[in-house]
């Protein structure tokens, strides 16, 4: 029997390491396609997203469907972003759909000529833009904290392949937990 253990502790730990290799192999798989979490570095999304919160990000559901107007996004840097040697992921609103026309006049957002209520705002914005035309395959976000927000105002349209996934879920603080559906 003696002779059998090393053979039996080697089988042992050749399963143990299949099972760590294939547990890893489906949580980068999850984190990758599914969602993933993000903790929330500015203040750039007050008030709806306060700096410390934690937020789950669901990846599915744009490949079934194209982002929405209102969908908070987490995006890669686009090229714009890159060249200024900014290449963190940032999260902001989609406030413009390809082929849109966005205007900021006198505090006031305005869509294809028409004024948009917007109640989750920290402030009306302080600066005027546009107006300007969504290009197809591109999107304008905006952050809700707009005076203190660097977004599409500044740097211009989100490209689709940027974004990597809508706010699904906050779960930090407890205070604060809730889910956000899309539409």
């Amino acid at each position: 029997m003696t002779t059998l253990e090393p053979t039996t502790r080697r089988n042992e730990w050749w399963e143990a390491t299949k099972t760590a290799i294939c547990g890893l192999a489906i949580a980068a798989g999850f984190h990758a396609f599914v969602a993933e979490v993000r903790y929330i570095p500015s203040e750039s999304m007050t008030p709806t997203l306060q700096v410390g919160d934690r937020i789950v990000i669901e990846k599915l559901s744009y490949r079934l469907r194209s982002p929405q107007r209102g969908d908070i996004v987490v995006f890669r840097a686009t090229p714009e972003l890159r060249s200024q040697n900014l290449n963190d992921d940032l999260i902001k609103r989609i406030i413009g759909l390809p082929g849109d026309m966005i205007a900021v006049q006198s505090g006031k957002l305005s869509i294809n000529d028409k004024q948009v209520a917007e109640s989750y705002l920290q402030a009306a914005p302080d600066y005027n833009y546009g107006p300007v035309t969504v290009p197809q395959n591109q999107y304008f976000v905006l952050g809700d904290n707009r005076n203190h927000s660097y977004d599409s105002h500044l740097w211009g349209f989100l490209p689709k392949q940027n974004i990597m996934g809508h706010m699904a879920f906050r779960f930090h603080p407890l205070s604060r937990v809730n889910m956000f559906s899309l539409d």
